[in-house]
């Protein structure tokens, strides 16, 4: 679940649900969630006097949503078209079909649907790229009709999230070092791309605004924090051992335990049993 601080609070949720099929799944007081198929994938937290990211930060550069297919996506497409929502950008990374568009308070968001998983190696190497998508014959996909109001399909997920860092070199230190994840891509200028169980990417980073940015302002608008979902209890210590060792501060809550990495955003390490 990616969690996130706005201005408007009512204004942000009728977006998740109008424009992306999100459905209300509650809250308290200030915060809602928002999932599909009764999974909770966002948390808008509304603080009207909450200041605004600085552009020149650390921070989210989109987190991602996952459709469990093409005609999913083609929905998903329809859905923002009908919505009257633009989309800032559509892109076939050769491992998935992307859709881009930033919400009502500019948090950037990406709708994709992966291609199987045979097809994302070259050489045994994840092989991705950045090409022009073919959303005419996306949109096809989904037949003649696709309802403005249709709910995002069951088995949505958030399947990554991707941060703008400060400095490469301290994130794979802290993602790979510390976390666990693996370096699947290095081929982007200024960017790495790590992921967990063979998967092309659960976590992307990014300098290309960021190099050497401080992180915002305590309670900005935008990412609040994120979740990393481990296998077990017996793993999620073992996290917090190398962080301990590492000399990281962490912070045990309800949920898991809470740490942020060297660039400042914000993550809850959680358990697949809660």
């Amino acid at each position: 679940m990616v969690r996130l601080i706005v201005a408007d609070l009512a204004r942000a949720r009728g977006f998740y649900e109008r424009a992306l099929g999100l459905r209300d799944l509650g809250g308290d007081g200030d915060t809602a969630r928002l999932g599909a198929d009764g999974a909770a994938l966002v948390e808008l937290t509304g603080r009207p006097d909450a200041p605004r990211r600085p552009s020149r930060s650390t921070g989210l550069f989109h987190f991602a949503i996952l459709v469990p297919s093409r005609p999913e996506l083609a929905r998903a497409l329809h859905r923002l078209v009908d919505a009257g929502w633009p989309l800032s950008g559509a892109s076939d990374h050769l491992v998935s079909e992307a859709l881009y568009l930033r919400d009502p308070e500019g948090n950037g968001i990406e709708v994709y649907r992966d291609r199987p998983r045979e097809r994302w190696y070259a050489e045994r190497k994840v092989r991705m790229a950045t090409l022009p998508l073919d959303l005419d014959g996306l949109a096809r996909e989904a037949g003649a009709a696709a309802p403005a109001a249709d709910d995002m399909p069951p088995d949505t997920r958030v399947g990554h999230v991707h941060l703008q860092v400060a400095d490469l070199a301290e994130t794979e230190a802290f993602y790979r070092g510390m976390l666990g994840f693996e370096v699947t891509v290095r081929d982007y200028p200024g960017a790495l791309f790590f992921s967990a169980g063979g998967y092309h990417h659960h976590v992307g980073a990014n300098t290309w605004g960021s190099a050497g940015a401080p992180a915002p302002p305590a309670g900005s608008a935008g990412l609040s924090s994120f979740e990393v979902v481990l296998p077990s209890a017996a793993e999620l210590e073992r996290v917090c051992a190398r962080a301990r060792e590492a000399g990281a501060a962490t912070q045990p809550i309800e949920s898991g335990v809470r740490l942020s990495d060297p660039s400042g955003n914000r993550l809850v390490l959680t358990t697949v049993d809660g």
